[in-house]
């Protein structure tokens, strides 16, 4: 697991907050912070930097300590708080429809689909930014994203569809061996992920309806559709039905272009192996 190290002094309310709740609650069942821990499957320190709002609690976690701690309803009430501090306010939206949707899709064009991203590979990327984030910055990131996979997991599970550019998959983000790991990562998700498919778009396409940049769909539990598209100028949650159409229809195009789910696999099992 990873920690981040700093001051609670620079900590939100809401984190500073969950730490005290931990703190009291633990206190009140009379258990030692090692004893907690081993309860809610998370180790002395890890809980320990909770307690002292050095790091974020992921809402799992909130979920299993509000019922093993017997906090009834308090720790559970203080997730929406968390979740601000966790995500963008624009994305936040898109994080918590995805945990229940229907249908979640998505073109990427520069990186591996976060939903099948290993830690190390997140980590790189997050390394990447310019201009840089602190270090708690990049480990709260980390955390934020590997906390969405737990849809993958989900059940039912949705249906998921995603087409990613062939130079994606050729690119070392945090060195060889990380990319290395990330498509194995990758390919195991391929080969168990129930309803999931994968397509790569080869580089040497004449034709390519996806030169708009890389998007997310989704289809929400309601039937809704929706679509979340980022650039350099910012991000946009899109959901008038004439535009959200469009995009559909795009999308549809670029898994027409796409290899197929079995040449795709194939091609990110050569490249594993060629690293």
């Amino acid at each position: 697991m990873v920690v981040v190290v700093g001051a609670n002094g620079g900590a939100s309310v809401g984190r500073r907050l969950v730490g005290e709740l931990l703190r009291v609650q633990r206190g009140r069942r009379g258990l030692t912070r090692k004893e907690a821990g081993e309860l809610l499957l998370v180790s002395e320190g890890c809980l320990g930097a909770y307690e002292r709002a050095e790091r974020i609690p992921p809402i799992q976690f909130l979920k299993d300590a509000d019922n093993g701690l017997d906090a009834g309803g308090a720790l559970v009430a203080c997730i929406e708080m968390i979740e601000v501090e966790k995500y963008p306010p624009k994305f936040l939206d898109w994080v918590r429809l995805e945990r229940l949707a229907q249908i979640v899709s998505g073109y990427e064009t520069m990186v591996v689909p976060g939903l099948f991203q290993t830690e190390e590979y997140t980590r790189a990327l997050y390394l990447s930014r310019v201009p840089a984030y602190t270090e708690e910055e990049i480990e709260r990131h980390v955390e934020a994203r590997l906390e969405r996979q737990a849809v993958l997991a989900r059940n039912p599970s949705p249906r998921l569809s995603f087409v990613v550019e062939e130079s994606a998959l050729d690119r070392p983000f945090g060195g060889v061996e990380v990319l290395k790991e990330q498509l194995r990562h990758l390919l195991e998700c391929v080969r168990t992920v129930h309803n999931l498919v994968v397509q790569v778009m080869p580089t040497g396409r004449h034709r390519h309806a996806g030169l708009q940049g890389p998007m997310q769909l989704m289809s929400t539990e309601e039937g809704r559709n929706l679509v979340f598209v980022e650039s350099q100028g910012g991000s946009t949650l899109i959901s008038k039905p004439e535009e959200v159409n469009g995009l559909l229809d795009l999308f549809g195009m670029l898994r027409a272009q796409a290899l197929t789910p079995w040449e795709s696999a194939e091609l990110i099992e050569r490249k594993a192996g060629q690293l």
